[in-house]
């Protein structure tokens, strides 16, 4: 097979793949893993049903590789630890413009986490790079002791919990929100740093 034919093989592959997974993750934010089935997914993807088991071996494997852009997000996310407020910040504004725009793969990853699916120790590279990157940060803040909350568990806990809420939910925001993903994303920080801030000061007021 020429070069060329062969670039244009791989291009419709990628076409077709990225079609299936787009698909799958719109159904699976809306049914759970358990509700969708591949046949749906191969309607909703306009493919035919071979095509899922060429490209990806069945659901499950569709499912996990939903998740790259999560990996890579954190793969490749920059931080400076000299600074760690600042690091704070890039984590949290990035995390949550990233929820914004893939707001149906973390609600899938709250299903799946809710359930306590049996999927989820397969899921620890898409869980867990973020949670470490998040505490490697918070015990820099609390060694510079530019934060000191009595528990960095908690403190993850707490801050995680503010990321990956869902503004997207419409049944919880009945109302248009006005604001932009970047605007939610500053205020997101915000509300965290002063939070977590805040209780420092506190403590040092009870001293």
């Amino acid at each position: 097979m020429s070069q060329l034919k062969q670039s244009k093989s791989n291009d419709k592959n990628k076409v077709v793949r990225d079609q299936i997974l787009q698909a799958a993750k719109q159904l699976f934010a809306k049914k759970g893993y358990e509700g969708t089935t591949v046949r749906q997914i191969c309607n909703e993807a306009n493919v035919s049903l071979a095509l899922v088991s060429y490209h990806f071996g069945g659901k499950e494997n569709v499912f996990f590789e939903m998740f790259e852009p999560i990996r890579q997000l954190f793969a490749n996310m920059k931080y400076d630890l000299s600074d760690p407020l600042g690091a704070l910040t890039t984590f949290c504004r990035q995390f949550v413009i990233f929820r914004n725009e893939e707001h149906e793969l973390i609600s899938i990853l709250q299903q799946e986490l809710v359930m306590n699916s049996p999927r989820l120790e397969k899921l620890t590279d898409v869980f867990f790079p973020s949670w470490e990157q998040l505490r490697l940060i918070l015990k820099e803040c609390h060694e510079e002791n530019v934060i000191q909350f009595p528990s960095i568990d908690l403190a993850v806990n707490f801050a995680m919990g503010t990321l990956m809420h869902s503004f997207n939910i419409s049944f919880l925001n009945r109302n248009q929100s006005k604001f932009t993903p970047e605007q939610v994303a500053d205020l997101a920080v915000s509300f965290i740093i002063n939070g977590l801030t805040s209780t420092h000061m506190g403590r040092g007021r009870e001293r």
